[in-house]
């Protein structure tokens, strides 16, 4: 598996061990799991935007 370096204040770093901590998790799994999520969510956001996109066409277009 890949490792990436990444930067963050220390206040966020123990905020986001805290929570790793409270749900018997490593860190990068937290991390793994919240970039997955985000990147879905912006995936559904863009394909509802394009239908949305599509819909405008249409019934301009209609």
């Amino acid at each position: 598996m890949a490792r990436v370096l990444i930067s963050m204040p220390e206040k966020f770093l123990d905020e986001i061990d805290s929570v790793a901590d409270s749900e018997n998790r490593t860190r990068s799994e937290l991390i793994r799991e919240a970039l997955r999520t985000y990147m879905y969510r912006s995936q559904v956001r863009n394909s509802n935007k394009a239908a949305t996109n599509a819909e405008i066409l249409d019934a301009l277009l209609g």
